[in-house]
């Protein structure tokens, strides 16, 4: 809307159409992405890091666990990307719908999704990326360029964890390798002439430059990984939180608007409403459910 003032019209169209094609539309740019990031990662690993190590008598195995790693990453991610996450149709509809009960709060009975014609099963949410509405559904990811839900959130959940452990078994094994490298030329008990011309000692912000100067890609790649690792290991914990809880990211999100108690009030004077999670069962059993997600059948017993 700010940009709006300076845009000109025919650009501010382009725009709009171009942010909706990526954010609104499913569209293969993120998995592309994706895939061009892992390979540009493993790439210089391979290159340069790997055979640096090597030669230094890093053990074997130790470097070839990113590998074993990145084979389970795929593995998760084509079956979380090829998943049915759950999508509600007019034939599984009437069994899906007696999986959960309505909370009276986040989810309400008789609602009915304007775009799929039919009543929402409780926990579920209209997906406009996919076209339909989803089953315990918790967000669509645009890495994945699918919907993650009920059938599919356990991928989700190891797709995320053995990515976090790529990015950060990478940047142990490049740290090691620039620290072995520091250690064996002996260069912290070295010094070097400044601009002054004084002598000074070396220094851990002098020792970042030269080894920046000396291997410029792995320095660089060793700094995303770290950055890579932290944002993936606070969104894995965030994620496995959610699953030891019972909850999804859309719930988390919507029960934000709402306090905190042991029961369901609602006021008639100001409509505010106390929320609590009914789904929740315990760390385990909430956890098993997301790795045996219940049918119908089990639901009607609860």
């Amino acid at each position: 809307q700010v940009l709006s003032f300076v845009m000109p019209t025919q650009l501010q169209r382009v725009s709009q159409r171009v942010l909706h094609r990526l954010f609104h539309t499913r569209s293969c740019l993120f998995v592309v992405l994706h895939v061009a990031l892992q390979a540009a990662v493993y790439g210089e690993y391979t290159w340069e890091v790997f055979g640096y190590c090597w030669e230094l008598q890093f053990h074997l195995l130790l470097l070839l666990l990113p590998y074993l790693l990145l084979a389970g990453n795929a593995g998760c991610f084509l079956l979380c990307s090829r998943a049915n996450p759950g999508i509600v149709t007019k034939s599984n509809h009437a069994l899906l719908v007696k999986i959960y009960a309505y909370d009276g709060v986040l989810f309400q009975k008789g609602i009915v999704c304007p775009t799929c014609n039919m009543e929402k099963p409780a926990r579920s949410k209209h997906c406009s990326f996919c076209g339909g509405c989803v089953h315990r559904s918790d967000h669509h990811c645009v890495w994945l360029n699918n919907c993650v839900g009920a059938f599919n959130a356990k991928f989700f959940l190891l797709y995320l964890f053995t990515l976090t452990a790529m990015a950060a078994t990478i940047a142990v094994i490049t740290a090691a390798f620039l620290i072995r490298v520091v250690l064996l030329s002996g260069m912290m008990r070295g010094s070097y002439i400044d601009d002054q011309g004084q002598e000074r000692a070396v220094e851990i912000l002098f020792l970042i430059q030269h080894l920046f100067l000396t291997f410029p890609r792995i320095v660089f790649m060793l700094g995303f990984v770290i950055l890579l690792t932290l944002v993936l290991g606070a969104y894995c914990s965030f994620n496995l939180y959610l699953a030891l809880t019972n909850q999804t990211a859309n719930e988390w999100y919507k029960s934000r608007r709402y306090g905190c108690s042991h029961q369901l009030t609602l006021q008639p004077r100001d409509r505010q409403v106390a929320y609590k999670n009914i789904y929740s069962k315990g760390a385990w059993m909430n956890l098993k459910e997301v790795f045996n997600p219940p049918t119908a059948l089990e639901g009607k017993k609860k």
